[in-house]
């Protein structure tokens, strides 16, 4: 069975994802010689089991609740942000903190922060348990109401509908986050929020090359890389489902099954925020001894987009 190749770009990590895993990597590196001691990260850096693994192999801890670090040492907070009660137990521990938190996350969190202080309830449109929900909605946690779905949006209550806000997670679908956000306005017509939306670039820039993979150039089949916790690689995949194709998520070029790839002349292939390009260019291996005879890239827009990782010094 022959097939072509078509290769989303962009595709793989953001400005926010290289600088998070720089920040693990930099703490590593700046150890003191003949040093050992591990370097924590609370939560996983960012959502692949393949950074995560390589960086564990590196000597990074991952951890979820601050309470396991040991008092002192270096810890890393992930790119999906903290609450200000995680902030308190790291200084209470007398822990070196590094945040890598996503720039993008943190202006989220800056903006929750300035409504919350003019009196209004805000209302987070975002999925439960993400941690970049917990760390938002702990910003305010007496005037943040979680939004996840229309029905939702259809039925919150607010103290004065005179004073509402919204913010979204910044990995969400453009599609999901416009429609809820449109019901929150039919409701509230005096809210106030982010003209041009929370979603990230990366997100949105991602999101639209699958668009295109499917609706410009006939992807039957789309496979996204990423892992089953990340927000933004499931995004992918509900994208290009959408728009008509058959699509999977997988985390590495093994786990593609061939019955996936049964009738397809084109596959799209693309990788969510997290994943690294080696992962992408082992699947496109792996579609070549199935039956790929051509591998074309498909870019929509260039990125160049860069976020410093925050200043390191040696412990």
């Amino acid at each position: 069975m022959a097939f072509t190749v078509l290769l989303a770009a962009p595709r793989g990590f953001c400005a926010g994802v290289e600088r998070a895993i720089r920040t693990v990597e930099l703490a590593l590196d700046n150890r003191a010689p003949g040093d050992a001691r591990p370097v924590y990260v609370r939560h996983e850096i960012v959502h692949n089991k393949v950074v995560v693994d390589d960086l564990r192999a590196r000597g990074a801890v991952f951890v979820e609740d601050t309470r396991e670090i040991p008092a002192g040492a270096t810890a890393v907070f992930s790119a999906h942000g903290i609450s200000p009660t995680v902030r308190k137990e790291a200084a209470a521990r007398g822990l070196m903190t590094l945040d890598a938190t996503c720039p993008l996350v943190s202006r989220v969190h800056a903006a929750v922060l300035r409504y919350a202080a003019r009196g209004y309830t805000i209302l987070f449109v975002g999925h439960a348990g993400h941690p970049e929900v917990e760390g938002v909605m702990g910003e305010a946690p007496d005037q943040v109401r979680l939004i996840q779905t229309i029905a939702d949006a259809s039925r919150v209550e607010v103290p004065d509908e005179g004073r509402v806000a919204y913010a979204t997670q910044t990995t969400l679908s453009l599609d999901d986050v416009a429609a809820i956000v449109d019901t929150l306005r039919a409701r509230f017509p005096s809210m106030v929020g982010p003209e041009s939306g929370d979603v990230c670039y990366a997100t949105q820039n991602r999101q639209e090359a699958v668009l295109a993979l499917v609706s410009q150039h006939g992807a039957e089949v789309v496979l996204v890389l990423g892992s089953p916790n990340s927000s933004n690689s499931n995004r992918l995949r509900e994208v290009a489902e959408s728009a008509g194709a058959r699509a999977y998520l997988l985390g590495r070029a093994d786990e593609l099954q061939a019955d996936w790839l049964a009738g397809a002349n084109r596959v799209g292939v693309s990788a969510g925020a997290s994943t690294p390009e080696h992962l992408v260019q082992g699947l496109v291996e792996r579609l070549r001894t199935l039956g790929a005879t051509d591998v074309q890239t498909v870019e929509t827009r260039v990125e160049d987009v860069f976020f410093a990782p925050p200043p390191v010094r040696r412990g």
